[in-house]
């Protein structure tokens, strides 16, 4: 596993001992950001079910200039951190230890917002449609936001409602991945009253 493009192409990263998590292969990777990217200018990027980071960091060799990472276990936690060190990524991370759902409030009371989002959780949860309304509905998505869903091929989020179109669906074995585009409507009012 290694990072794909951009300043810190080549950099080996380190898997999570065991076979709990699934690190996103080269190849899938490699798909995943030519049809996203292939390189941002800026922005944010979440990567909530962070495993290695490997997405993450792609995200951030490539141009995002800040990367959240997210991820409940102590071991991928531990991974993550030295996958950030290889890269040369930390002032531009920030790693934490939480569940998803904690994750996004505790992140939404700072009123970050996200230009890419990667979604890629253990298979068993097919709840990513309800991850992403919860991402809109506090309003943590920049308008154009990219948000990548990794999942089972055998599983299909489709169409969604609200701001969000599915952009593209490819499957690599028995993995696939849908990318959605988030399109803001209009922003939600954050306390603020007409004079």
């Amino acid at each position: 596993m290694r990072v794909i493009a951009g300043v810190a192409k080549g950099r080996m990263l380190k898997a999570v001992p065991g076979n709990q998590t699934r690190p996103t292969t080269d190849k899938v990777k490699e798909a995943i950001f030519s049809m996203i990217g292939p390189y941002f200018d800026g922005g944010a990027a979440l990567d909530l079910f962070a495993g290695t980071g490997g997405l993450g960091l792609e995200a951030w060799s490539r141009g995002a200039e800040k990367v959240v990472f997210v991820d409940r276990e102590q071991a991928s936690i531990a991974v993550i951190r030295a996958n950030v060190q290889a890269a040369g990524a930390e002032e531009a991370s920030e790693i934490y230890r939480n569940d998803a759902e904690r994750a996004l409030k505790a992140l939404a009371k700072r009123g970050i917002r996200f230009s890419y989002v990667f979604l890629d959780p253990p298979y068993r949860l097919k709840t990513m449609d309800a991850v992403m309304a919860e991402l809109s509905r506090q309003d943590m998505l920049e308008d154009g936001a990219a948000i990548v869903v990794e999942h089972d091929a055998k599983h299909e989020y489709g169409e969604l409602d609200g701001p969000f179109t599915l952009m593209r669906s490819a499957k690599y074995g028995d993995i696939a991945v849908s990318i959605y585009h988030f399109e803001l409507e209009e922003r939600p009012n954050r306390g603020e009253t007409d004079a």
